[in-house]
């Protein structure tokens, strides 16, 4: 008995044995098969992942390269139009983009702006009375008699030209009462704006109301209708004080216009207000102050912002103390160039940190007078000031005409002997030091 109990139980525990042992190898045999189904679809899935992303990458190098086209466009625009060596864009490596996905994305904004150009003239005067309008027409009407090729060359190819328009135009109202001199030209001589390549003007001076308020305002109607821009005066003090913007070549510019004088709490020239007509002043601290609040404010919306103001003292090369006060204060404001006007002469340059200060340009075209003058031309790209040049010319028996040699010398000497801080080169451009 015994024996067979120990036989059955030996035989039970090989059949038990076995058993795990099958079990273990049909186990086995089961995950691997799945474990191959799990490979295979992990494959699959990849191979799906990875054609996708290639459509993806196919699909945005068509796009970056249509891209490069238009960006080359515009460079080799810049460029003068010369050809380009390789139009296609750069690879670009894989680990760098994943480490910084923005650095592809990254470009100098001063690369999109490209270069303006500005000449600016200083006082001009169409009064129909006098010698410079008698001398025009009786040289046949056409401001060719009387302003040099080579100047109005500069004018018109300039991208921006601005004068002071020191006069109205109308056929309405009367001289202001008991001022000294008064000026004003019939609304067709607007053409000889045009005819100058003239774009803007400035009305901040101390002339734009001389034959009162219809007047200025018949100003503003016929400069509008011959497609000038104007700054520094206006139907109310909004208007007045309101900047205008040019947009060249992606190079964004703004111009403000304001006027000192006349020096006067109750002056001659009115100046404007919430509802009334006159020009934008900027005598006593109130109107100074907001004459800085406006260029902070115009600054942000442009690269370059040029201020045309009417100060000084007449028939003087020496500034008043209030020109470099007002100065420094318009400059560190946001102003990146100061042009001034009203002495009717030349007067010294200099710069406020890096804002150059031209004090005065004179007359440019103005009467029958013998003085020295100068077109002011400036290249800027973007808000980099690149160069800055004085044109030397003379204002003589009713014409104007540039200098070149040993008289184009004596005016930029001259120019250096009334400035600080600066150098002009025999070519007439400006640096500070």
């Amino acid at each position: 008995m015994k024996k067979n109990w120990k036989r059955k139980l030996v035989w039970f525990t090989i059949a038990l044995i076995l058993t795990l042992l099958v079990g273990t190898v049909v186990l086995v045999t089961v995950l691997q098969h799945k474990k191959k189904e799990n490979i295979a679809w992990q494959e699959q899935m990849q191979a799906e992942q990875i054609a996708e992303i290639n459509a993806q990458t196919d699909a945005e190098t068509q796009m970056h390269a249509g891209a490069g086209v238009q960006i080359g466009s515009v460079q080799d625009d810049n460029a003068g139009g010369e050809d380009r060596e390789d139009a296609s864009l750069p690879e670009i490596e894989t680990d760098q983009k994943e480490q910084n996905p923005q650095e592809e994305q990254k470009t100098d904004p001063a690369e999109k702006k490209g270069k303006a150009v500005m000449t600016f003239a200083g006082d001009i005067c169409f009064h129909d009375a006098y010698a410079n309008m008698y001398a025009l027409s009786a040289r046949g009407g056409n401001i060719e008699s009387c302003i040099g090729a080579s100047l109005l060359a500069e004018m018109r190819d300039a991208d921006i030209c601005m004068i002071n328009n020191e006069f109205p135009y109308s056929d309405r109202g009367q001289p202001v009462e008991g001022k000294t001199f008064t000026f004003c030209s019939k609304p067709g001589n607007v053409k000889l704006l045009s005819q100058m390549g003239v774009d803007i003007v400035s009305l901040a001076n101390n002339h734009a109301y001389d034959y009162g308020q219809d007047a200025l305002l018949d100003s503003l109607d016929t400069l509008d209708g011959e497609g000038i821009a104007r700054v520094g005066a206006g139907r109310n003090l909004e208007e007045a004080m309101a900047p205008v913007y040019f947009d060249v070549n992606g190079t964004k510019i703004g111009i403000l216009a304001a006027t000192q004088i006349e020096r006067l709490e109750n002056p001659d020239t009115k100046g404007a207000t919430e509802d009334s007509p006159g020009v934008f002043r900027c005598f006593n601290e109130m109107e100074l102050n907001r004459l800085l609040e406006q260029i902070k404010q115009t600054k942000q919306q442009c690269d370059f912002l040029t201020v045309y103001i009417h100060w000084g003292t007449e028939n003087t090369d020496e500034l008043d103390w209030a020109q470099p006060y007002q100065a420094k204060l318009i400059a560190e404001a946001g102003a990146d160039l100061i042009v001034g006007c009203h002495p009717h002469c030349l007067q010294g340059i200099d710069y406020m940190g890096d804002t150059p200060v031209i004090y005065s340009l004179g007359n440019f075209w103005f009467n029958s007078k013998e003085v020295d003058t100068a077109l002011l031309k400036v290249t800027v790209q973007g808000d980099t000031l690149e160069n800055i040049q004085m044109i030397p010319a003379l204002q003589k028996d009713c014409s104007t005409n540039a200098l070149d040699g040993a008289e184009g010398e004596r005016v930029i000497n001259y120019l250096q002997s009334l400035s600080e801080n600066i150098t002009i080169d025999a070519e007439g451009y400006i640096s500070s030091y």
